[in-house]
């Protein structure tokens, strides 16, 4: 008997596997310290194209634990932090109680169209296989107001990396994987989604990385 396909839009192995290292995930990532000062320009380029329009809501979706949502925050925008693990937003509403977050899906976002004048995706969609993009970028786009920002961080290339050795030096036991896009492939996606790119930066890994990372900005309108 043929078993049907994977369906790319169910993630409860994904919510699992967060839930299970939520405390070790914000206790080894309690801030920035992982970013490099090239991922921060782009965080703050992004966190400037949409203050200055006087609109400062932003949406963090796939927030985490909240570290990107306070950076966001301490820059001058109303955060809403967003994540598919209540675990983590456990954690996101422990270590940032001043701040909104609500646990959702990147692929059905529970809120209204127009609704924010920039959305992150900070490494955020990486969780998602190929047939699953086209619905976050296009969920993105609808929650954006008209000349909107969104900017995406993730770990360019081809292909999946099995995360379960790198959270079992933890203690822990879980299946979690990484899909790897090629830069011009999310910038496709994202035209698709009706969004103009901005600008784009790849650099090189460094430290424990293995992978060049990549950022994408784009508007809307």
């Amino acid at each position: 008997m043929l078993s049907s396909p994977a369906d790319p839009l169910d993630f409860r192995g994904v919510r699992r596997a967060y839930d299970t290292v939520a405390k070790t995930y914000a206790s080894h990532l309690p801030d920035t310290r992982a970013e490099a000062p090239l991922d921060l320009a782009m965080i703050d380029a992004f966190a400037q194209a949409v203050t200055s329009r006087g609109d400062a809501r932003v949406l963090d979706a796939g927030c985490g634990s909240g570290r990107m949502s306070r950076y966001l925050a301490d820059r001058g925008c109303q955060v809403q932090g967003l994540d598919l693990s209540p675990g983590m937003i456990a954690m996101a509403r422990r270590d940032q109680p001043d701040l909104m977050f609500t646990v959702g899906s990147l692929t059905a976002l529970p809120y209204p169209d127009d609704q924010f004048a920039g959305v992150l995706l900070w490494y955020s969609t990486i969780h998602t296989p190929p047939a699953g993009q086209a619905r976050i970028f296009a969920e993105a786009a609808r929650v954006l107001r008209p000349t909107g920002h969104l900017l995406v961080g993730f770990q360019a290339g081809e292909g999946t990396r099995d995360l379960s050795a790198a959270y079992r030096r933890f203690g822990h036991e879980i299946h979690l994987e990484r899909h790897h896009y090629a830069v011009d492939q999310v910038a496709a996606e994202i035209a698709a989604a009706g969004l103009r790119e901005e600008c784009r930066l790849v650099r090189r890994a460094r430290g424990t990385e293995r992978d060049d990372q990549a950022f994408l900005l784009a508007r809307a309108g």
